[in-house]
């Protein structure tokens, strides 16, 4: 996949991808057309903001579910660390193996980070809402994890609404 520039405009389709995913096949973004997908991406499984993110987005599967969203969940860890995160916690959604980063490279959140004094690459934490049609309808960068997921469940709502308004 090639580098896409990191800046999206809100309503250009979703760069389209396919990966390992934890159901143990291949998943494709376009595989969810017809529903909202909230796409996350995340630094790495069992960390202390990876984990409370993915709890929450856990926490309120359902009511995503119910407003036709799907969640998918992109790292660069391999998968057996995803099938040991998704058990450890009990997540119901998907969690997509990037472990060449391609697909956080074309999405813009594969950045230059510091930690202690280190400087590496990483995901910055990010959260794309892409609509049935396959477009981008909200971007979320520089995640802070409190509030996030419910403000992203807001969202959709939102959305949903303005939609059967028009």
């Amino acid at each position: 996949m090639a580098k896409t520039a990191e800046i999206f405009t809100l309503g250009q389709k979703a760069p389209d991808f396919t990966l390992p995913a934890s159901n143990g096949k291949e998943v494709s973004l376009h595989d969810f057309r017809g529903k909202y997908v909230v796409l996350y991406f995340y630094p790495k499984d069992n960390t202390p903001g990876c984990t409370t993110e993915a709890c929450s987005f856990r926490d309120y599967h359902e009511e995503f579910k119910g407003l036709n969203a799907v969640i998918l969940g992109v790292s660069p860890d391999p998968m057996k660390s995803h099938e040991k995160f998704i058990e450890k916690y009990q997540l119901p959604f998907l969690l997509l193996s990037d472990e060449d980063h391609k697909v956080a490279e074309a999405y813009g959140v594969w950045k230059l980070k510091k930690m202690y004094g280190k400087e590496y690459m990483g995901i910055e934490r990010s959260t794309f809402i892409i609509d049935p049609e396959g477009n981008i309808i909200q971007i979320y960068r520089k995640v802070k994890v409190k509030g996030h997921v419910e403000a992203a469940l807001e969202f959709i709502k939102n959305h949903i609404q303005e939609s059967s308004n028009q």
